[in-house]
């Protein structure tokens, strides 16, 4: 049987290369830290853990940009993207097609439950590096969004626009991708994270308020 680093060091190497350039909500070490949450609710869940961290490692092979007509498309894209790699690496058919639909149904944007045990452990790995102050503001920055509203930076009167402010973008969706973890493991995880979110907000609006 051929060890698993010898089928995911390839696809290391292909995809630190399609990252090259990209913005850091999808750059290499975006990549990596979903790898490794992949990797860590794989082992704790019994999933494929090469499945699981081979999808990790080439979901980002693609992206449309932000506001393309076609962005909801970038998942099925990117596991075209993803077929042709496997194939040029030798990967059996069952175990390529087991990777690329985990790649095709993992964007929030489509709002799909996976099948897969293994699809399901790739949409709470990348959810979970979601949620994070750090790539909020780095995206924020990219987006060329003010930080926050400074007449109500905590949407108390207003509905959440992150297509706005940046803060928004807490309540419009990372503090509720806790509740739509599929595994434990990713639960018990998303919890830890979205404590610290909320501190950070509360610290924050101290600050705003001098």
């Amino acid at each position: 049987m051929t060890p698993p680093d010898a089928l995911l060091d390839p696809l290391r190497a292909v995809a630190r290369a399609r990252c090259e350039g990209a913005d850091a909500a999808h750059d290499w070490l975006h990549v990596t830290r979903v790898a490794a949450n992949a990797r860590r609710v794989a082992l704790a869940e019994g999933a494929d853990v090469t499945v699981a961290v081979a999808a990790a490692l080439l979901h980002e092979l693609f992206n449309y940009p932000k506001g393309h007509p076609d962005s909801r498309r970038s998942g099925e894209v990117c596991a075209e993207h993803a077929a042709l790699v496997l194939r040029e690496q030798g990967w059996d058919d069952a175990r390529a097609e087991a990777v690329c639909y985990a790649i095709r149904v993992h964007p929030f944007s489509l709002g799909v439950t996976p099948d897969t045990l293994e699809a399901k452990v790739l949409q709470d790995a990348d959810r979970l590096d979601a949620i994070g102050v750090a790539r909020c503001f780095a995206t924020c920055a990219d987006m060329r969004r003010p930080f926050y509203d400074p007449d109500d930076p905590r949407c108390e009167r207003r509905a959440p626009d992150d297509k706005q402010w940046g803060v928004d973008h807490f309540y419009k969706k990372l503090l509720r991708l806790e509740a739509g973890m599929h595994t434990a493991t990713a639960r018990a995880l998303a919890a830890e994270r979205t404590r610290f979110m909320r501190e950070f907000l509360d610290r924050l609006s101290g600050e705003i308020a001098g």
